[in-house]
């Protein structure tokens, strides 16, 4: 059976923040999205991380686009000078925007995308390949299904893929057998997860603003408790530079936080372990013994793993994708967002060119785009689908627009580590 290619949907793997924006901007430009998300409502990453407050106000984290489709019903628009939490924006953007009824025809919750591949092609076989469709295979709680798509964009995000705690970039030795006493991210210390680090001694590690996030929680539970200790465990030589961001940085919530953490540094409510690199980590009488390259840590209860996200790249497997050896992004954006040799600041504009593959109609977008790279900004997965959109629709270079990253705020979890 033979298809018109350009009569199919494309696909969109994901349903947070990015992932919609890129549906409504290619219904702006007359395509169909088709929407997977695996979580139960969509935005089921963000709500992980919902208990943090964001670096910048709502004005830098809507799509334009979007607000302008939002606006056409009762939704009601945030104060934009306010900074929301995660779930905040959850609740008051990201739902919204799911619900629209330009939206909700083309979204399937509960749906994970397990492979992508092209129609009678594995990814040796030339012929014909360019002409071939996406197949998109799903798994819900209906069984497994095969979708042909024209395109496909990658908007599923790096959270549900943290980085180890291990030094050499895998699990340390005993870190899965441990893994009941360890959490990957930033936990809602103040709330649900209160019970577990009341009265405990908890190692952080990790040296960004996520672990920042659970540095102070974790001291103003331990003003509430007694004898918990906050430990703190970074790569570096020294924590020196707390307060990284300029005095007159437009992100003042992400200063406030550098200049609250140097305070509880100073005054001793959090002790420092430098150059951190766990090899192994045992239990003994109860307690999680981690075996530094420097010597043994002390004995701690809990950890958490404020260390980092990369992407699940396994379901692209059957596919020509080309990425940057360091930090697993698209080859072409790789260079421009090292974070050896950038800061978020310092990011050259870039839109569909640089986020393109040899397979082309493959496209990485958002943070996952970034790969290991934690500089993403989200009004650049703004521009950046706004930019992919418009290719697919067929617009010249010259009308694609491209992100800048060097004039965007950024969501609290990202620039931080």
């Amino acid at each position: 059976m033979t298809y018109n290619v350009k009569n199919l949907p494309i696909a969109i793997i994901g349903a947070g923040p990015v992932g919609l924006s890129a549906a409504v901007n290619l219904i702006d430009m007359g395509l169909t999205p088709i929407v997977f998300e695996s979580g139960s409502s969509v935005g089921s990453n963000l709500a992980k991380w919902g208990h943090v407050r964001m670096f910048s106000p709502w004005s830098y984290n809507m799509d334009p686009i979007a607000i302008s489709l939002l606006k056409k019903t009762d939704w009601i628009e945030p104060v934009l000078s306010e900074f929301p939490t995660g779930q905040e924006l959850l609740e008051r953007y990201v739902i919204p925007l799911a619900s629209h009824e330009a939206i909700t025809p083309h979204l399937h919750l509960n749906t994970r995308v397990e492979n992508v591949s092209r129609q009678y092609h594995d990814i040796l076989r030339n012929e014909g390949r360019k002409n071939a469709p996406f197949v998109v295979r799903t798994s819900n709680s209906e069984g497994q299904s095969d979708i042909l798509v024209q395109a496909v964009i990658d908007a599923s995000g790096t959270y549900q893929t943290p980085n180890w705690l291990g030094a050499h970039g895998i699990p340390a030795l005993g870190e899965l057998a441990a893994s009941q006493s360890i959490i990957y991210g930033v936990p809602d210390i103040l709330g649900p997860a209160r019970k577990q680090y009341a009265g405990r001694t908890v190692l952080v590690v990790g040296g960004g603003h996520s672990a920042f996030n659970a540095l102070q929680d974790l001291v103003k539970l331990s003003e509430q408790s007694d004898g918990m200790r906050v430990l703190w465990g970074i790569r570096g030589s020294s924590v020196n530079n707390i307060v990284r961001s300029p005095e007159n940085d437009e992100l003042q919530e992400r200063r406030r936080l550098e200049m609250h953490i140097q305070k509880l540094l100073d005054e001793g409510k959090i002790e420092v372990f430098t150059n951190i690199a766990i090899e192994s980590i045992n239990y003994e009488n109860g307690k999680l013994i981690l075996q530094n390259r420097s010597g043994q840590l002390p004995p701690v209860d809990q950890i958490i793993a404020a260390t980092g996200f990369r992407p699940d790249l396994d379901v692209m497997s059957e596919l020509r994708t080309s990425l940057d050896s360091a930090t697993q992004s698209p080859a072409a954006l790789g260079p421009l967002i090292d974070p050896n040799l950038h800061t978020c600041g310092s990011v050259p504009e870039h839109g569909a060119t640089e986020l393109s593959h040899p397979e082309s109609g493959l496209y990485i977008v958002g943070i996952k785009s970034y790969g290991r790279a934690p500089t993403f900004l989200l009004r650049t997965g703004y521009k950046q689908v706004k930019s992919v959109a418009s290719a697919l629709a067929g617009k010249t270079e010259s009308d694609v627009q491209t992100a800048n990253a060097c004039d965007l705020l950024s969501v609290n979890r990202n620039c931080s580590q």
